[in-house]
């Protein structure tokens, strides 16, 4: 039986192992003259996905909010279609990384023994254990309401808030972020060394809390991949905006499901793709 959605809100406990960062000896060169300290770097380490007992997948993440990474990673990737298929959720620290543990609903786990996959990722990785390029395809929704034009302006002070907002990267230097953009107003973000992982944070977050998807977008300050975009549209989050380029696959898949598309956003401009 699934918990009410009050009693699995507060199952679903926040990770505070970590950080996000560690220091770290270095050597540094620096015009002919050398010298030690420390420097603080992004924190990465094996994340098991552990559902009903059975292992499905490991990625490299930041030890930082894995709860809001678990679910945004069961609903972007399909393993569910609703949180309240989580009937629990609990994060144990191991020696070589991390195991999250998550009781799903039976009707999803049955589907993901049916189409399961054992993936090591890199960080992020969006395409591991795909068996065929028909699947890469194969699946994608359509967003079911376009995302408005007046959004658009709303892009460069939002990409500005959150530049300020990165507090891993700021002693780092090594950590993606994604945000939400809500009446112009950037309500909270996410790092993580890997964009997808930080996208999937975002996402866990805003759903955990019941933020209504279509009322914002979501700004990134990463390059846009295929994997960013469909995680999106998994979602029917309607526009992302990233800082650096998209690739091809990108364009066009975000053009096929109706997902606003932007890059290069920066330096108040930025290059409408979709």
């Amino acid at each position: 039986m699934p918990m009410d959605e009050s009693n699995q809100i507060d199952a679903l406990r926040e990770s505070i192992f970590s950080q996000g960062h560690q220091s770290v000896s270095v050597t540094r060169y620096r015009h002919h003259e050398i010298s030690t300290g420390l420097d603080e770097v992004v924190e990465e380490y094996p994340v098991a996905l552990i559902y009903n007992g059975i292992s499905h997948a490991v990625m490299m993440v930041t030890p930082v909010n894995l709860d809001m990474f678990a679910i945004g990673f069961s609903l972007s990737e399909g393993i569910i279609q609703h949180v309240r298929q989580i009937y629990d959720l609990d994060i144990e620290k191991i020696p070589l990384g991390y195991q999250i543990h998550i009781t799903i609903a039976s009707e999803a786990f049955a589907q993901l023994k049916a189409h399961r996959r054992s993936l090591i990722g890199q960080t992020g990785c969006g395409l591991c254990g795909i068996e065929s390029l028909q699947q890469v395809d194969a699946s994608l929704a359509k967003i079911t309401i376009s995302a408005p034009t007046e959004w658009l302006s709303l892009i460069p002070a939002a990409m500005i808030s959150l530049q300020k907002r990165q507090p891993i990267s700021a002693v780092t230097g090594g950590a993606h972020a994604a945000a939400w953009v809500c009446e112009g107003d950037v309500l909270v973000v996410f790092e993580d060394a890997g964009r997808h992982n930080a996208l999937d944070k975002l996402i866990g977050y805003l759903v955990k809390h019941k933020i209504p998807l279509n009322q914002g977008f979501v700004v990134m300050t990463s390059r846009a991949s295929y994997e960013l975009v469909k995680k999106c549209i998994q979602l029917d989050i309607s526009l992302l905006a990233t800082i650096s380029a998209p690739s091809t696959l990108a364009i066009e898949t975000a053009k096929r499901s109706g997902l606003t598309l932007a890059s290069f956003c920066r330096n108040e401009r930025f290059s409408v793709y979709t």
